[in-house]
């Protein structure tokens, strides 16, 4: 049985609990526009595709009251640089969930690369990876060139940066961008619990396995035979 040699991890709501400062910049955002804000669990359902679709999910809910819709919202650009340059400057909430940094210190024991790859733009995920995530291999979101997951261009990116080959490695997400990700680049898939959608959800998606803390991880790779 192969081992594995890199995880590749999603960032919002599977490392890093961002929440709190997404949902502040929505509703900042909002708020300039003289629209309501949104509940912090509200936000975080719209998480998950990007912030060009977060914006648009915000901006249909408060004008129709659901987060689908054709086309692009009305004030959509604006409300998108309202959002971007308020959450460049408002990280302050933003933290590692309970036990992650002792998962990538297991892992680097174990001689296992890590990447991020995430659908954040790459400016704001290079700056959390310096406050939040420094000995993590790579961070890759997204830029002209690495379009949003589902999309494989960040996931090769990242495994060109840290050497690996995709059979060597497994992709970990808390949702279905994530699964649907790991599925197109032909990477075995972990998904974790503490993040944005929840263990039912996750369940009707069939990932290969699924954990409730961070030192689930590496009994789980064992498990499979993995690591």
């Amino acid at each position: 049985m192969r081992k594995i040699k890199a995880v590749i991890f999603d960032m919002d709501g599977t490392l890093l609990d961002t929440l709190d400062d997404l949902a502040a910049a929505v509703n900042h955002a909002l708020g300039k526009l003289g629209r309501d804000a949104l509940p912090r669990e509200r936000v975080g359902r719209f998480v998950g595709n990007g912030v060009k679709k977060l914006v648009e999910r915000a901006l249909f809910y408060t004008e129709r009251g659901t987060a689908d819709g054709e086309g692009v919202p009305e004030m959509f650009d604006e409300c998108l640089a309202l959002f971007e340059a308020y959450y460049k400057a408002h990280s302050e909430n933003t933290r590692l969930y309970d036990g992650i940094e002792e998962m990538l210190d297991a892992l680097r024991e174990r001689g296992i690369k890590t990447a991020v790859v995430t659908n954040k733009f790459d400016e704001g995920a290079q700056i959390l990876k310096a406050k939040l995530l420094p000995n993590v291999d790579c961070v890759v979101g997204t830029t002209d060139d690495i379009r949003p997951k589902p999309a494989t261009d960040g996931v090769e990116r990242a495994l060109g940066i840290i050497g690996v080959n995709a059979a060597d490695a497994v992709f970990v997400g808390d949702g279905e961008t994530d699964i649907a990700t790991a599925r197109n680049a032909g990477l075995p898939v972990v998904a974790v619990t503490w993040g944005f959608r929840d263990r039912e959800v996750l369940e009707c998606l069939k990932p290969d396995c699924m954990i409730d803390s961070p030192d689930g991880l590496l009994p789980a790779l064992e498990e499979e035979g993995l690591a």
